[in-house]
């Protein structure tokens, strides 16, 4: 009991009227049984010591320091890659609670299961207590938690993700409240065994939520959706719980404000799901033509939005998170140079490829790849390589990852960490569809708009378990992050319509959608800032359009295309926004296999609006 001596005598020193942070601590090194105990301060030279552990470990090693200062390229176990949906459950009360969408486990067996795989999990290694604050420090929509763990890796991207260490603890204590997260690598440095790189244990990952009790507990994984458990397991899966009970919203959602010519600023937030342009759009630089006239996009946050109801009448939104953590393969200056310029320094860098010259690369960087690399695996790659079955060989895993400050990001927001939050005037949704889907259209009121975000569909990426290219439902992008019944989520929604006096306006857009011959029809990237003008203005002055079956839509006239005008014409435009009622009659049927599967819970209005488009079409 050594070392949960230590441990209560620091937490008493930083935290001396805390008593329930030192008795979770002393339980938790009572359980797992940790050779030693760090609490984390969050100070630049313990983050080097976090790094460098890394590079001990052989999982990491530094980048080229004129290259990328302080930066880290890391490899993990190619079995611990991805989030683990079939190992994600949510354990309330009741399976209803939970809802059909999630995994459930009653509790009590959970926890049994997890005391089990817990106790002595920590042997040989160090027990981190991690204390972090989601969102401004102080303000009225943060929230707090600790979390514990025996990675280095998850200290050093929990520094990135959150507002972590020392002076956060005086605020828990204030609050007299924090989140409790248990992480564990799950693998336990008996006598005589020797260490791996990255350890973890795919055999027996779980990654289990207690919205009851405000607790996450992740076991055998490293991967960061899975152990920087203040990200989706905190920021969405139970504060959505939290949200819902005291009327607020945690969404899957990237915060952007747009600067007009005259000054004017509106900020729009939009739920894509993962890997499908998000941190893209967050950072959109608009086409010389716009730019030039004055337009200007900043960036608030471009994963995850907390909006909360405010005294003005509007809702007002925070990005709960202090960094990015990004899909690498496809970004690049071509299509995201914020977000290329964000990760110049103080970045970790998660299976990509490295250079020759200490650098780092993935597919899509660059057009040419260089000649010669090391891959995620640490092996020799070039262009190429191919497996045994004659396959290419990619350098950089397709969900590979960076870790980088938000305020690295030369378009962040001035307002991005204002307690307060920032007033929205439209939500955006959207997913990656081949077809059926127009480029823009925007709903007739908000139930519409829920509607449309609780049925949106889109392509699986490699950011998720399953089959890449299969249409999935996604509600809202939530379906992996919900931490409740969908049904009862779709209520809260309508039910946020009461909570304000200005009710956003919301939007679906698809920039995926491709020709016959499989060419996609819309150029994207900065090209969307053209679509994002009409929905700015539409909040702002009513821009014109016009009324279909499926809602509002622009016509070509509406659209800024100064610039693209070449490529995109009217005839092609239509393309883009062409309405099938066929496609839609399948797209209805789609739709019935979620809606059959929530029916118990399902909203009638939005049973409602099913039929009103139906008979619409």
């Amino acid at each position: 009991m050594t070392t949960t001596y230590r441990v209560v005598e620091k937490c008493q020193a930083l935290c001396p009227s805390y008593p329930a942070l030192q008795d979770w601590v002393a339980e938790i090194a009572a359980l797992t049984e940790p050779a030693d105990i760090h609490l984390c301060d969050g100070s630049a030279a313990e983050d080097k010591q976090m790094r460098q552990l890394l590079v001990d470990s052989g999982a990491a090693v530094w980048l080229n320091p004129e290259k990328r200062p302080n930066s880290l390229l890391v490899r993990s176990d190619p079995r611990d890659v991805a989030r683990v949906e079939s190992r994600t459950f949510i354990c309330s009360r009741t399976k209803k609670d939970a809802g059909p969408t999630n995994n459930w486990e009653a509790p009590e067996v959970m926890k049994t299961k997890l005391a089990g795989l817990f106790k002595g999990c920590m042997r040989g290694r160090t027990l981190y207590v991690i204390p972090f604050c989601m969102g401004p420090v102080g303000s009225p929509i943060a929230q707090y938690g600790v979390e514990i763990s025996d990675s280095p890796y998850v200290v050093a991207n929990m520094r990135i993700m959150t507002r972590m260490g020392s002076a956060v603890l005086e605020h828990i204590k204030k609050n007299d409240f924090f989140v409790k997260c248990l992480h564990s690598v799950g693998s336990p440095l008996t006598e005589g065994k020797a260490d791996v790189p990255w350890p973890c244990n795919p055999e027996n990952t779980y990654i289990t939520h207690f919205p009851d009790d405000r607790l996450i507990m992740s076991f055998g994984s490293g991967y960061g959706g899975n152990a920087l458990l203040g990200k989706k397991c905190f920021a969405l899966r139970i504060a959505s719980v939290m949200a819902r009970d005291e009327g607020w919203m945690a969404e899957h959602m990237l915060i952007l404000g747009v600067k007009d010519p005259g000054g004017e600023k509106t900020y729009v937030t939009a739920a894509f799901p993962s890997a499908c342009g998000k941190t893209n759009f967050a950072m959109i630089i608009p086409p010389k033509e716009l730019k030039d006239e004055g337009w200007e996009v900043s960036c608030v946050g471009d994963d995850i939005a907390w909006i909360k109801p405010g005294p003005d009448g509007k809702f007002r939104a925070i990005n709960p998170e202090a960094g990015f953590f990004g899909v690498a393969p496809g970004t690049s200056y071509n299509s995201n140079p914020m977000a290329m310029d964000s990760i110049k320094k103080d970045t970790i860098f998660t299976n990509v490829a490295l250079t020759d010259d200490g650098d780092i690369w993935w597919e899509g960087m660059t057009k040419e790849a260089p000649a010669h690399l090391i891959d995620w695996h640490g092996a020799d790659w070039t262009p190429d390589t191919k497996d045994a079955n004659g396959k290419p060989v990619l350098s950089s895993h397709p969900n590979s990852r960076f870790t980088a400050p938000a305020g690295n990001c030369p378009i962040i927001d001035p307002a991005w960490e204002d307690p307060a939050g920032v007033p929205i005037s439209a939500m955006i949704f959207g997913g990656r569809r081949a077809t059926t889907m127009p480029l823009v259209f925007q709903s007739f009121n908000w139930v519409h708009g829920v509607y449309l975000g609780a049925t949106v569909g889109s392509e699986m990426t490699a950011a998720a378990e399953g089959k890449a290219g299969t249409v999935r439902r996604d509600p809202m992008a939530m379906l992996p992050f919900c931490g409740y019944n969908m049904g009862d989520y779709f209520a809260h929604w309508l039910e946020m319509r009461g909570k304000v006096k200005h009710i956003p306006r919301i939007f679906h857009v698809n920039w995926f959608r491709k020709s016959p011959e499989g060419k996609f029809l819309w150029p994207g990237f900065g090209d969307n800032m053209r679509v994002l003008k009409w929905i700015v203005q539409r909040c702002q002055l009513g821009a014109h359009a016009l009324e279909t079956s499926i809602g509002w839509i622009p016509e070509y006239k509406d659209l800024d295309m100064r610039g693209l005008d070449s490529e995109i014409t009217e005839e092609a435009f239509a393309i883009c926004q062409n309405i099938s009622p066929e496609e839609w009659h399948n797209e209805l049927i789609m739709q019935d296999e979620l809606f059959m599967k929530l029916y118990q819970d399902l909203p009638k209005e939005l049973i409602f609006q099913r039929e009103l488009l139906m008979s619409r079409l």
